[in-house]
């Protein structure tokens, strides 16, 4: 992911799995997973991070192995975000929260949780050839090497144990009640289209990287990972990309819209998959989305640049069939990756068009704040390459408070019984494993 590390040493980690490594890490105060298309990495021991929870912000130095303090001269997010992408050796990993992104639009009450955490790493674990490495830029690698090997030694695994089955916010009338106010809007002109979501949440003690093996087994997903921080978890195994930052300043967004489910019958299955195909009101949802993305997107690119190269594309996953499309663009040589990041967020397949009014109707509607859901998970490689998520297929834990959301664009076309439908047809499997853990 970036240039040949100064030290890159295998680990004594055979034959563990993901949960199991991150298991292993329990003490350190941070951890970040990314799977993005199947090439695991981990940071840990962050340089540098910034966490932010009930807007406020603090951001941390580190100081020897597992010990950070507050960072002697950097105090706002603006100056740490201007040293991200300036120091060659330096990987930039985390997540930044719907609701956070939210805010830089409308004002908005966060969750109480992290609503970002961005850490700059120049020591990280990477999986090739069915052994894990440790890759550091620092002179004291073999220091940092030792420490973790003794810490992946260890036995250490999870747990996780919830005190009822997870209930869902809304039931199917006070769904119908958020749709029709939905409908409404659209018919006064206020918007095109809404993604309305529910919570589907429950309360427990341990860890949800007890289930994360199995979690990132369901579908597969090309954008997984995982993310700890002091006692808030993020556990993704989402299917989304948000943007992809490729080399010669190539930007590659693949918004979602339109969703089928999948069946166990082939030939189901495959008529499942037509339908959302020529579905002319999932065409017209998507197309809604491409348009918004190709605007926000716009706004960095070189003149001319913005291109759609695919529309209307169906991918298959474990659950769902799902329409995707793609946008590409060229960034203008002076706007950096991050700017465009922190500028688009939140993407326009997780709002709605236009995207502020959408924001503003979602804040009124859903009754209580997304947190991470529907925000990005990703990484920067430090000369601006790299690639973040969209947060569906999530879960989060802060404390004991544990959620999961899921819901769908609504039109002027959509039906209120498939729409409500189709949260369960994308969360049902994570609910099933997460139900396993009542007690």
């Amino acid at each position: 992911m970036m240039k040949s590390p100064l030290f890159k040493k295998a680990l004594s980690t055979q034959g563990i799995s993901p949960q199991q490594l991150i298991e292993s890490l329990h003490e350190l105060n941070h951890v970040v997973f990314l799977n993005n298309n199947h090439m695991p990495i981990l940071g840990v021991l962050a340089d540098q991070y910034v966490c932010i929870q009930s807007q406020q912000i603090e951001i941390h130095q580190h100081q020897i192995l597992n010990h950070y303090i507050a960072h002697p001269t950097i105090t706002l997010l603006d100056d740490f975000l201007a040293f991200t992408l300036l120091h060659p050796n330096v990987l930039t990993m985390g997540f930044i929260s719907y609701d956070f992104a939210a805010s830089q639009h409308i004002p908005i009450q966060p969750k109480s949780q992290p609503s970002l955490f961005l850490g700059h790493f120049s020591h990280y674990l990477s999986f090739e050839n069915d052994t894990w490495f440790l890759n550091s830029y620092q002179s004291n690698s073999d220091d940092i090497f030792d420490y973790i090997n003794q810490l992946t030694a260890k036995n250490t695994p999870s747990h996780l144990l919830l005190d009822h089955a997870c209930k869902q916010r809304w039931s199917k009338e006070e769904y119908a009640t958020a749709f029709q106010h939905v409908q409404d809007y659209i018919v006064a002109g206020d918007c095109y289209q809404i993604n309305l979501t529910q919570e589907f949440y429950a309360h427990g003690q341990g860890s949800l990287l007890a289930t994360a093996d199995q979690f990132w087994a369901l579908t597969n997903a090309p954008y997984s990972g995982y993310l700890r921080i002091n006692n808030f978890e993020l556990l993704s195994c989402s299917p989304e990309l948000f943007i992809d930052f490729e080399e010669n300043k190539k930007m590659v967004t693949k918004p979602i819209k339109g969703t089928m489910p999948r069946y166990t019958d082939p030939i189901k299955d495959e008529q499942s998959k037509l339908t959302l195909q020529n579905s002319q009101k999932d065409q017209a949802e998507n197309v809604m989305i491409v348009d918004l993305l190709r605007n926000d997107l716009s706004v960095y690119a070189e003149i001319g640049s913005v291109k759609t190269p695919k529309l209307f594309n169906i991918e298959s996953f474990n659950q769902v069939h799902h329409m995707v499309s793609e946008i590409e663009a060229i960034l203008k040589p002076q706007i950096k990756s991050i700017d465009v990041l922190m500028s688009a967020l939140p993407g326009g397949s997780i709002t709605g068009a236009p995207k502020i009014r959408a924001i503003q109707i979602i804040d009124e509607l859903e009754e209580a704040p997304r947190g991470a859901y529907c925000g990005s998970m990703g990484y920067f490689n430090a000369d601006g390459t790299g690639s973040w998520n969209i947060l569906i297929r999530s879960i989060q834990k802060h404390q004991q408070n544990i959620s999961i959301w899921a819901g769908g664009g609504i039109t002027i076309a959509s039906v209120c019984e498939s729409e409500y439908q189709e949260c369960f047809d994308k969360v049902s499997a994570m609910l099933n494993l997460l139900n396993q853990h009542v007690i």
